[in-house]
């Protein structure tokens, strides 16, 4: 199986793959204190009770310090197996029509990759809900051609907590209106009804920047975050949480054809 890995800057993401299909999969906190041998005896805590071998490993950071950690995993603990960390020179099959594509998000264009893979032809937008907000889009040629970055729905909460002292952690859930009579409820409203209007304003202005309007547009929503707004929002048609652990796979599989 193919061990992938996600990190972002809040979480990491983990799974080994059959294929494209995500058969393990694991949530950890992103810590960049960790040394390669406590990721490796963290992995190995995982996996127990899992009855699979690791036949390569594909890896995308977001975070330099942790993927220095990471390039040395794969040299000191898998270097018996083909490796791949996804970074600027990589072969990913997608062209990036951007200013400076060197300092695109490599999990940017692996989400690029696998939707166009789960979707056929664009235009796709793929947006994840993580640390930030990331709108990604990709054109009917296959093309990435860039997007819009926005603070995440726990960077903001936690923003507003540290500069309203009366104000406090609430649950994320539906609130019994949007009109909110207690603060709990109003925070809730806020919340989820503030940031799904904000994921349907940006996906209808870029489909119509795109000029195919919203019925032209695939629009896919992948991060940890994801669940707390999907059932609000008009414009998100598929939810696919493991979105970039199958892009890992589709550029591994580039890089080390069978």
């Amino acid at each position: 199986m193919l061990l992938a890995i996600d990190v972002g800057n809040t979480e990491t993401v983990i799974g080994l793959l059959d294929g494209i299909e995500v058969e393990h999969h694991w949530r950890v906190a992103t810590v960049d204190s960790r040394t390669t041998d406590e990721i490796m005896a963290l992995l190995r805590g995982l996996f127990v009770g899992v009855d699979a071998e690791v036949d390569g490993v594909a890896i995308c950071s977001t975070v330099p310090v942790v993927q220095r950690e990471m390039r040395r995993l794969t040299q000191r603990y898998y270097g018996d197996v083909p490796s791949l960390l996804v970074e600027p020179g990589v072969k990913t099959g997608v062209p990036i029509l951007t200013d400076n594509p060197r300092e695109v998000g490599t999990d940017r264009i692996v989400n690029a990759l696998a939707a166009m893979h789960r979707y056929g032809a664009g235009p796709h937008i793929v947006v994840d809900f993580g640390t930030a907000t990331t709108f990604d889009v990709v054109s009917a040629r296959g093309e990435y051609l860039g997007g819009a970055i926005a603070p995440g729905i726990d960077v903001s909460l936690e923003a507003l907590r540290n500069a309203a002292a009366q104000l406090r952690r609430v649950e994320l859930v539906r609130p019994r209106s949007v009109i909110a009579r207690n603060t709990v409820e109003a925070l809730q409203s806020g919340a989820l009804y503030g940031f799904s209007s904000q994921v349907d304003g940006i996906v209808t202005r870029m489909a119509a920047e795109l000029g195919v309007g919203l019925d032209g547009v695939t629009v896919i929503a992948t991060g940890g975050l994801a669940p707390l707004v999907l059932d609000e929002s008009a414009t998100i048609h598929h939810h696919e949480p493991w979105l970039t652990l199958m892009g890992l796979r589709l550029v591994f599989d580039r890089n080390h054809p069978a």
